[in-house]
């Protein structure tokens, strides 16, 4: 198990170093330049010049890949060229919102899976009728289903809000930034409940489309497992089926569907910065949408650099979780 950690970490290391080579390639195969864009297109040639001396833009490309890798090691991700403020900054202003949707639309997307795999494994009554309408959902993009939302569950029903995070104007702003736990910690079950509510809609657009594919993974695992020696001797013994889907089928199944889960957090963190223009949502998808049509290549880079470490890190617990559940995965 510590050789496998030890690889994982050495991987981890690897795939972000490539990660940083290509945001810093992209930034230099751009048409824009950086200095401009921070200056401003009334600038003259010499302060142009000499900032780009002071910033070392004039240096060798290897030197300057160098430098911008000992500034991430660092934390320091430059500055942004349209709020002035580190990009370190506005991603810590901007990230607990995206977090806390990103964790509701994951954990909800893990039950349903599991509830659709169950379900129709053990034939429950309604579970065709469920299947049928998660397969609907899925079949549609998240922005699409977003809108459809918005326009029954808001417009014509009047159930959910369609913007924001909450409606409460005194809702507390720490010391988290999630506002379902910052509600817990300062005793406000109003805040959590309208927390919740703005939640539901935007989380069911992300989770929808992972759901299904983790549940049709689980779910063929399952009913594979079901087949097993070991299996059927828990029913000679006299268990329910309940009873072997919980003792003995799920822990040996869920090797498949965890790495499902693991390719489905990327596509997640797209659904999820598209979901954020739609619902107004503060967070990353936000201040991305405001930073490309600046040309603002720090705070662009600061977010693709973020979601990818993300992914590249949830991939590798999930590795290690498989070799938990299954102690013959070794490599």
């Amino acid at each position: 198990m510590l050789l496998l950690i030890a690889k994982r970490l050495a991987a981890v290391v690897v795939i972000l170093l490539a990660l940083t080579a290509v945001l810093f390639l992209l930034q230099h195969i751009s048409p824009a330049d950086p200095v401009k864009t921070m200056l401003g297109p009334g600038s003259s040639q010499e302060l142009v010049a000499q900032t780009r001396r002071e910033l070392g833009l004039d240096d060798p490309i290897s030197v300057q890949y160098v430098h911008y890798v000992g500034h991430l090691l660092h934390g320091d991700l430059g500055t942004s060229y349209r709020t002035r403020r580190p990009v370190g900054t506005d991603l810590a202003t901007f990230l607990p919102a995206t977090l806390e949707l990103t964790l509701f639309a994951l954990v909800l997307a893990l039950v349903l899976a599991i509830a659709l795999a169950v379900a129709t494994t053990l034939n429950w009554p309604g579970a065709g009728v469920f299947r049928l309408v998660l397969l609907v959902g899925a079949a549609m993009p998240a922005f699409l289903l977003a809108i459809g939302g918005i326009i029954l569950f808001y417009k014509q029903l009047g159930w959910l809000p369609a913007t924001g995070r909450t409606d409460i104007l005194d809702a507390p702003a720490g010391p988290t930034g999630l506002l379902t736990v910052d509600s817990i910690l300062h005793a406000r079950p109003d805040v959590f409940v309208d927390a919740l509510r703005h939640l539901l809609l935007p989380g069911l657009a992300i989770a929808i489309g992972p759901a299904v594919s983790i549940g049709r993974v689980l779910r063929s695992s399952l009913v594979t497992t079901q087949r097993t020696d070991y299996t059927r001797t828990a029913r000679a013994k006299g268990l329910t089926e309940v009873q072997v889907m919980r003792r003995h089928v799920l822990r040996n199944s869920v090797g498949p569907a965890l790495s499902m889960t693991g390719l489905q957090v990327g596509l997640m963190f797209a659904g999820v910065l598209v979901v954020e223009l739609i619902f107004a949502w503060p967070g990353l998808g936000q201040y991305t949408a405001q930073s490309i049509p600046v040309g603002d290549y720090p705070a662009i880079a600061g977010v693709m650099l973020l979601l990818g470490g993300a992914y590249v890190v949830i991939n590798t617990v999930v590795d290690l979780l498989q070799a938990a559940a299954d102690p013959r995965i070794e490599a």
